[in-house]
């Protein structure tokens, strides 16, 4: 759930499940493309795998379904992580070293490789005398049926702080 929506993907819980849940299977079909073939392209290819299969789910159920805004519901780009990831291997010949640095790699670049999709809907935008995100927006407008209220929340300010609240 944390990948669906815009209006959950500025949240501060996005940037570390995601990239977390998604490192799995690129790692495991790194290695084995490593240790078998020596080939340096597994990350980048489970990546584009799940990549083509997120984007026939979000067309096919969530478009063709439901009728929702495929720009509402786009997959995470997880592709600039998996190259690190790749690159790393292929310049170290090391597994280990790969576990290590390429998978901070790939958490740390998560966010600035999305930033690009993510940042117009950070545009703060006045909607019946209430400042909010473009992100919070749109989810106002299109209401997931059978969701409990206090699952998706609308905060009534937009002026973050460091210490992660909204004052």
């Amino acid at each position: 759930d944390w990948d669906f929506w815009t209006d959950w993907k500025d949240r501060r819980l996005w940037v570390t499940v995601a990239p977390i849940m998604a490192i799995t299977f690129p790692a495991a079909v790194q290695a084995v493309l490593w240790w078998r073939y020596r080939l340096p392209f597994g990350a980048v290819l489970s990546i584009l795998g799940l990549l083509f299969g997120e984007w026939v789910n979000r067309y096919f159920n969530f478009w063709g379904w439901t009728y929702f805004p495929v720009n509402f519901v786009f997959p995470s780009q997880l592709i600039p992580g998996a190259i690190l990831l790749d690159v790393v291997l292929m310049l170290s010949n090391s597994m280990q070293l790969t576990a290590i640095a390429g998978g901070i790699g790939f958490g740390l670049i998560f966010y600035p490789g999305n930033w690009p999709v993510i940042a117009p809907l950070h545009v703060p935008v006045e909607y019946n005398g209430m400042v909010m995100t473009l992100a919070d927006l749109q989810g106002y407008h299109y209401v997931r049926t059978g969701t409990p209220e206090y699952i998706r929340m609308v905060e009534k300010g937009t002026l973050r702080t460091f210490g992660k609240d909204v004052a």
